[in-house]
């Protein structure tokens, strides 16, 4: 049931009751909030704000950026640059880490960020979303180099995305479950609106991009041939397919109701571990995932405990409905 409780008391009960938020990492999640705030107020003027359409530019990546990847990009930055409770931060719309400007005080934290996923549905008015991850700075150092952010998912200390729907809602992580936020515009405040999520560990519903079919490698393809083959096939029980293309629509729907969502490697190139980001998408949705009671695997190990080896790595990625993801992950095993 909706409560009276904002953000910002939730941390602080957190922090009384479980130790676990110290209070510069509440500063940075009340500013990553605020920051939300101002990207969905861009988002929700679409058209009216120009902010619409091409950037005309590419990211690190090669993508095509949108008007809003950088505004959205921009809002994070201007916003946590100068509050002390950081030491630099990374974004999937940058070639290489922003350290914070000398003439600010550094803290102790990391912050990494896609400012705004699924940017293609941006011009048609679906829902997209900003992902975030937080990291300590490792101790003993005085700089802050791409190296110090190479850290497992497991190390995270929050994580969270922000979905620009219907409703503006937060939803967060600090390791002891997840908690839902929604924004009362009338009061400028993110309101608690449920707690302790939890996935279901059976699901009838996958979410997958079904034409890249003709790529997948054959553990995958058995999956999805068998979710097709209804209760007559092997698992024995009707699927729906659901498929936003914004990964936090996808993954907002399996926190609300279950579901397994995969985006796996496929044989267009070979070389390339997957297609979504591993520190600004992977490691903070595994991590929500998990402590909802959900599991995530690249197909042959837990999400968390790969060892990052460059800032922008890419991974394939299997989350959701437990059940589900181990038998896919059971299926990638050698015989």
């Amino acid at each position: 049931m909706p409560s009276n409780t904002t953000l910002t008391q939730y941390l602080i009960e957190q922090q009384r009751a479980n130790g676990q938020i110290p209070s510069q990492l509440r500063l940075l999640l009340e500013v990553v909030s605020r920051s939300c705030k101002s990207i969905s107020l861009a988002v929700n003027k679409g058209a009216l704000g120009n902010v619409l359409g091409s950037a005309n530019s590419e990211n690190v990546q090669g993508e095509v950026q949108k008007k809003l990847d950088i505004i959205a990009n921009d809002v994070l930055i201007e916003a946590n640059e100068w509050g002390g409770h950081l030491a630099a931060m990374a974004s999937e719309e940058m070639d290489s880490i922003y350290p914070v400007p000398n003439r600010y005080p550094q803290g102790e934290y990391l912050l990494l960020f896609d400012p705004l996923d699924g940017s293609s549905n941006i011009d048609v008015n679906v829902s997209i979303g900003t992902i975030f991850s937080v990291l300590k700075k490792p101790e003993g150092l005085s700089g802050v180099t791409d190296t110090d952010f190479l850290q497992a998912g497991t190390r995270q200390v929050a994580a969270g995305y922000c979905i620009y729907g219907p409703q503006t809602t937060l939803v967060l992580t600090v390791g002891a479950g997840v908690a839902m936020f929604t924004l009362d515009r009338e009061q400028g405040s993110f309101m608690l609106t449920q707690e302790h999520l939890r996935i279901p560990e059976d699901t009838q519903e996958f979410a997958i991009n079904m034409s890249n079919m003709r790529h997948w490698d054959a553990p995958v393809r058995r999956y999805i041939d068998e979710c097709l083959a209804g209760k007559e096939g092997p698992l024995g029980k009707d699927f729906n397919m659901r498929w936003v293309a914004s990964m936090v629509a996808d993954v907002h729907r399996i926190l609300m109701r279950g579901g397994i969502f995969l985006y796996p490697w496929d044989k267009r190139d070979p070389a390339k571990p997957g297609k979504l980001r591993l520190m600004y998408e992977a490691n903070p949705m595994s991590w929500l995932v998990e402590q909802a009671g959900g599991s995530a695997t690249n197909g042959r190990q837990r999400i968390l405990d790969i060892q990052p080896a460059r800032l922008h790595e890419r991974v394939a990625v299997i989350l959701g409905s437990r059940n589900e993801v181990e038998r896919v992950t059971g299926y990638h095993d050698p015989i």
